[in-house]
Order: C-alpha cells, then sequence, then structure tokens
C-alpha cells in the first residue's frame, strides 16, 4: 500500500514545504522503518527541497503475519487472506498505520513547527488504489464536505481485457488547504469507510476511536450517519453509542445523525450511497448567519403526486426513512455531564424513551417546547426561520395544525438535504402542498414572509454576529412582523454541566456567541418593547439548581398596542 502527502510552499511563505517533515516528525533525510503486526511500514522522501515535499508511506503487508495466530474459528479467518489482492488497495491496514507511524501529526502537535500545526497548508494526497465499491460518487461525497478537491481515475478490471470494465478500485487525489491533522484524521476514519471492512475483530474501544479521530467533523458531515454505520461495520450497539456520542454536545439530535433514507445496502451487503435527489449546492452555511446570497434568488416549492382525496397526517416515522432506528443513542457517554446534572443528550426518539423510561434527549425536549409554544398562541401558518436539514419541519407536518409551513435557511444545500430527508418526492399531494422551502438570509427584509401566525428561531440566532442581531431583528419583528415569534438558544451558565465541554468554549465552533440567562432576558425584553411584542421566557430541559436549563426558549406575541418598531429597529439594524 502506499499513501503519498505532498506539501508546497505558498507564494511568499517563510517556511520551507521541508517543515512537512517536522510535523510527521519524520526526517526527510533518512529512510525510516516501523514493524507493524501484519507487516513493515517505511517513509521515505521522494522529493524534499523548499518549494515542494512529500512524504511516502509505504506499508509492506506479510499476509502470513496476517493471519499468525489466528485459529480458523475467529471471525476474520479465511484463505482469502493468502491469495487476494487487498494487501496493494488502501484499507483499514493502512489506517492502523497511519494512527502507528503519524501518531503526533495525528493529534496535532508539532513542538519544533507549532504555528504549522495549527495552519492550513496546501496539501495533496495520493493513494494508487482505493477499494471503493460505490465508485467517484461515494468518495467525492465523504471527501468534498470536508474541503477536499477530488480526482478519482477508475482502475480497469485488467487492462489487457477492456470489455471487462472498471474494478470496484480507484486511483484517488486529494487536494485541498487544509491542517494537517485534520487531513490524517481523515484518511484514518474514512479509509476502512470507503473499503466496507477492517482486518481486525470489531470491539467496544472502536466507537472511542472513531470519537478521537472524527469529533471534529463528524458530526457535522452530511454522511455521518453513513460514515458511522460503515466504520462500525453496521454493529447497531456500536453505531447507536457513537451517533449518541456525536450528538452529545446540544447541536444535533441523534435522530438527525443516522436517518439518512438515501443509504442502502447493496445486495452484496456493502453499502453504496444513492441520491434521492441531486445535492450540488454550495457547503451547507450556518443556519441564520450572515451570506451575501440575495434572499430571493431562489425558492423551492414542495410538491408530488399522490392521492388528492389523502390528507392523513404524517407520521415521523414515516418521514424519516427506514434507518431512523439506527440513530437512537442509548446509555451515558463519559464525556456527557452528570447524570443529576442533566437530562441525557444522547437518549433514543421518543417512542424508545418512554418504552424504556430514559429522558429524551434535549434535542426532542427542544423541538417538543417548540411545538407546545406553538399551540399556545394557536399558530396555524408557520415559519421555520433557519430550518437547517429539516429536524422541526417534519414534526411540524406530522401535526395537521399547522396548515402551512414555509422553511428558510441561508443554505441551499442544507434545504436540499431537508427535502431529501422528509422525502418530499413520495409525500401525499396535500401533505406536501402544505411545505414549501425558500433559500434566504434572515439579516436581509423578505416580502415573502409576511402575515404569518408564527415564525421559530430555534438554535439560530447564536449563529449569527452581534453587530448583525439588530438587521435581525429588523427583518423578523419589524418587516415579517408574525403574531408569534418562538427563540431558543443555549444557556451559557449551563455549559459548566458538560464534562466534556472545555471552559470558555462554545457547545459549536460557529457559534458567536452564548448568552447567560441574564443576558437573554436582556436582549428578548429590548426586542419585545422596540417591536410591540409581550414577551414570555420558559426553561427547556432539566432544570440545574444553579447553571439553570440548558436550553432557554422565549414566546414572543404581538400586543394590541405596537411599540417604536420603524425608527428604532432601522437604527438599531444600521
Amino acid at each position: 500500500m502506499l499513501l503519498t502527502i505532498t506539501c508546497t510552499r505558498p507564494e511568499g511563505a517563510a517556511w520551507p514545504a521541508t517543515d512537512l517533515g517536522f510535523l510527521l516528525h519524520k526526517n526527510p533525510e533518512r529512510v525510516q522503518a516501523f514493524e507493524q503486526s501484519y507487516g513493515t511500514a517505511h517513509v521515505v522522501y521522494p522529493e524534499a527541497d523548499p518549494a515542494r515535499c512529500t512524504a511516502a508511506l509505504v506499508l509492506e503487508v506479510d499476509p502470513i503475519r496476517l493471519v499468525r495466530g489466528r485459529s480458523r474459528g475467529t471471525p476474520d479467518f479465511s484463505l482469502g487472506q493468502y491469495v487476494n489482492d487487498r494487501p496493494y488497495a488502501a484499507s483499514s491496514l493502512l489506517s492502523v498505520a497511519i494512527g502507528a507511524v503519524f501518531r503526533t501529526a495525528l493529534h496535532g502537535q508539532c513542538k519544533a513547527r507549532p504555528e504549522l500545526a495549527l495552519a492550513a497548508l496546501p496539501l495533496r494526497i495520493e493513494l494508487p488504489a482505493v477499494p471503493c465499491k460505490g465508485g467517484a460518487e461515494v468518495a467525492e461525497r465523504v471527501f468534498e464536505p470536508l474541503g477536499w478537491t477530488v480526482s478519482t481515475t477508475p482502475i480497469p478490471l485488467d487492462p489487457a481485457f477492456p470489455e471487462w470494465g472498471d474494478s470496484h478500485y480507484l486511483r484517488l487525489a486529494l487536494t485541498g488547504e487544509i491542517r494537517l491533522a485534520d487531513a490524517l484524521s481523515h484518511l484514518y476514519v474514512l479509509l476502512p469507510v470507503l473499503d466496507g471492512a477492517k482486518h481486525y475483530w470489531m470491539a467496544a474501544d472502536e466507537v472511542d476511536k472513531l470519537i478521537r479521530a472524527g469529533g471534529g467533523w463528524l458530526a457535522e458531515h452530511p454522511e455521518r450517519g453513513w460514515i458511522t454505520r460503515r466504520y462500525l461495520a453496521r454493529r447497531q450497539s456500536l453505531v447507536r453509542t457513537a451517533l449518541a456520542r456525536l450528538a452529545e454536545i446540544d447541536e444535533t439530535d441523534p435522530d438527525e445523525l443516522g436517518a439518512e433514507e438515501d443509504y442502502v445496502e447493496a445486495e452484496n451487503g456493502v453499502g453504496d450511497i444513492t441520491s434521492g435527489s441531486p445535492v450540488d449546492a454550495p457547503a451547507s452555511g450556518t443556519h441564520g448567519a450572515d451570506a451575501a446570497d440575495s434572499p430571493d434568488s431562489l425558492t423551492i416549492s414542495a410538491r408530488s403526486s399522490g392521492s388528492p382525496d389523502d390528507d392523513t397526517p404524517v407520521r415521523t416515522d414515516a418521514l424519516v426513512g427506514p434507518d431512523a432506528e439506527e440513530a437512537d443513542g442509548s446509555g451515558h457517554s463519559p464525556g456527557a455531564p452528570a447524570a443529576d446534572a442533566m437530562t441525557p443528550e444522547h437518549g433514543a426518539g421518543p417512542d424508545s424513551d418512554e418504552a424504556v423510561g430514559r429522558a429524551p434527549s434535549l434535542a426532542v425536549q427542544r423541538r417538543a417546547a417548540v411545538l407546545a409554544a406553538l399551540g399556545d398562541v394557536g399558530a396555524r401558518r408557520v415559519l421555520d426561520l433557519g430550518c437547517g436539514e429539516g429536524a422541526l419541519l417534519r414534526e411540524l407536518l406530522a401535526d395537521r395544525m399547522f396548515t402551512e409551513i414555509v422553511g428558510v435557511d441561508v443554505s441551499m444545500r442544507a434545504l436540499h438535504i431537508a427535502k431529501r430527508k422528509l422525502r418530499v418526492d413520495r409525500m401525499p399531494e396535500r401533505v406536501a402542498g402544505r411545505l414549501t422551502l425558500l433559500q434566504g438570509s434572515l439579516t436581509y427584509t423578505d416580502a415573502r414572509l409576511r402575515g404569518y401566525d408564527a415564525a421559530v428561531l430555534m438554535e439560530v440566532i447564536e449563529h449569527v454576529d452581534p453587530p448583525r442581531l439588530g438587521a435581525l431583528e429588523h427583518a423578523v419583528f419589524a418587516t415579517a412582523a408574525p403574531r408569534s415569534v418562538v427563540v431558543t438558544t443555549p444557556n451559557s451558565e449551563y455549559n459548566t454541566a458538560y464534562e466534556s465541554l472545555p471552559a470558555g468554549k462554545f457547545r459549536h465552533d460557529d457559534h458567536r456567541f452564548e448568552w447567560t440567562r441574564a443576558e437573554f432576558t436582556s436582549w428578548a425584553t429590548g426586542v419585545a418593547q422596540r417591536n410591540g411584542y409581550h414577551v414570555q421566557l420558559r426553561p427547556v430541559g432539566a432544570e440545574h439548581p444553579e447553571f439553570g436549563a440548558p436550553t432557554q426558549l422565549a414566546l414572543f406575541t404581538k400586543t394590541e398596542a405596537p411599540g417604536p418598531t420603524g425608527e428604532d429597529t432601522k437604527a438599531a439594524a444600521r
């Protein structure tokens, strides 16, 4: 097996490309060998000059050593270990070698060049043979969301017989400006995922390996459910635990991490990604964040064929797809807050929780609180502002009380994913007719959003830069001016309860701020007074005696005598 990592010095940079050797902790002037249980890993530098440096990891696999000590009764014993071509294609063997040979680099540590360890570098990674039964599309869909430009070349079954077609192996090249530690973690996780197999027996500590290597990017990856299942060989107990661990820091519902209906298992037992609808929009942005796109640049109207007489309510389980139960988490994560300090963030879905006596996850409780608030004000025509991939839309559709539902997000990609997850194309016509998806930024006024009963900003405002909150206020409360507005946001005081959250760190990397209860109260009160609303504050989640609830909710309702909605909010927007 061969892996090459090439670093090209940017024009004007003060450091030479050969500093790649410092980051990898391997001297370019030496050839080094590292014994593994299944063979020998060699590190060499085919080129090393100030402008360009390439490090090569060559894994020489000994098939005999690979199976030595295993009896015929062990799960991974097979004569194929001796005679097949797998020792020459990137697999979990290469992933393990990366973890062993480049361990310090994988952790992002470099005492000699600490500034480079933190910097995004111009990198090119090449692998001459990668098993990938889904073909180039699968490789692109797992690597491109991570910032890579992907180039693939199919490898023919036999060049002498072109009529036989291509094999399921690819020549893979990745280019991008990415931190070296992140690049290695992508390879460490995704090579065995593309292969769909591992050379060793799976144990419970595989979840820890996945979280350590992918914790910084996997939870936000659009193919995260499929990646997790493939990495853990579809062992459901491990998959549930991993998805729950990824969801534990408040921002993601375990249901959302696993309910990807577009991932199916092929007849040969290896999962391939199939696309229900094209997802060719730019990378997903942050819900509610500012963007240069015009708010009226595109409208997606969700319509589909179906029985015109079918007005039955849409069930949640009918919308999330057959993999929904795989997303249910269970147990307590070592990184989660103490049981007496919180409601578990990683519980199973509502039905399962009730059946086994566990409390639902915070994400489930948050959506329930929003639905309850909408019910309290009798809303029927609802805006979901910053709808993301459609978690709340799914539940709004499941309740026939809501006759018109509009999801708005700045990210076209998120809207495409929402449309796919909700199975819009398979909905009865009268159900799909209640839903419209719009692309738009919440810091711009939009005439399409006027006249609705209620608007929801669920975990949105904390993604907006504080100087732009005035613009959001003017666009939502003064211009769209729905009769009611529901806003939820994290309670920063509660962050102390999360053992895995370092002091002073936000719950999500894209958060621009996180407010205490007093700060949220002050903002909500000011918004209400300036725009003619009354506001009621509610806790969401189990309350801690000192920190309060993990999420705080504000329910704004229009008063009879509107406040100074015009000049005050325009001044705030400016």
